[in-house]
């Protein structure tokens, strides 16, 4: 039994001719809250796919929990997709039998006490909330799961800086010690005092990853610091940030 919950051998995924991850090898421990840093487009939401199991690699592996993606990796991991997909019509106690027909590790009762401590009732409508709590909600749902791996694309993009504190200490308050949770941002100051350990994506690359510890010490600056000097070609040189 391997000691990591992810491991990805040289894994690639190309559009057509577009390369958009190039031979990417890691391996993700448990128990760790790990950063996916990188600019827009380069990359993250593309290996939380694969990882999902929305996307086929076009080449190379990936492992999660000893097992190939499939049923099994499915079942432990829960997943925060950067655009919401419910239903306006749809009450949050309907996401809630959802959630509880596809997910065995959805508790219920975690739910509804997040919900309650947000002034959300099982009876409202998707329809009549703003951005901000619908992005709430989600979170809720995804973070109610007992998983292994939580898989958490732009959780803190286009919402104010209160709405992000709520976010990170509901991350903080209800993920398992065992599980990891992999949080996709740009938005390094916000994510990085939680963070055990960062990977830095770059053009479909692996350009850094090491614990959050080591990077600071070795970098002699902070993860935020540290994220500028590495992407200042792509943010002022007419890149995809």
């Amino acid at each position: 039994m391997s000691e990591y919950l992810v491991t990805c051998i040289g894994l690639t995924k190309r559009y057509g001719q577009k390369e958009a991850l190039s031979k990417i090898s890691l391996q993700l421990a448990p128990g760790r809250i790990i950063g996916l840093l990188g600019p827009n487009g380069s990359g993250k939401t593309t290996l939380i796919k694969l990882l999902c199991g929305l996307l086929q690699p076009t080449e190379g592996s990936i492992t999660v929990d000893n097992n190939p993606v499939g049923p099994h990796s499915k079942a432990v991991i829960s997943y925060l997709p950067d655009k919401m997909y419910y239903a306006d019509w749809m009450r949050v106690s309907d996401l809630f039998d959802l959630f509880a027909d596809f997910y065995a590790d959805f508790d219920r009762e975690r739910a509804e006490n997040m919900c309650l401590s947000l002034g959300i009732s099982p009876s409202d409508r998707i329809k009549t909330m703003s951005k901000g709590t619908k992005e709430k909600v989600q979170l809720v749902l995804v973070m109610a799961r007992r998983a292994k791996l939580y898989l958490l694309d732009e959780p803190i993009a286009g919402v104010d800086p209160a709405a992000r504190e709520f976010i990170m200490n509901t991350i903080l308050t209800n993920y398992d010690e065992k599980a990891s949770v992999l949080i996709s941002t740009h938005l390094i100051s916000d994510v990085e005092p939680v963070l055990d350990e960062a990977i830095f994506l770059r053009e479909g690359q692996v350009v850094l990853h090491d614990s959050a510890d080591a990077l600071r010490e070795r970098e002699g600056k902070s993860l935020d610091a540290l994220f500028r000097d590495v992407f200042r070609a792509q943010i002022y040189g007419g890149g995809t940030l």
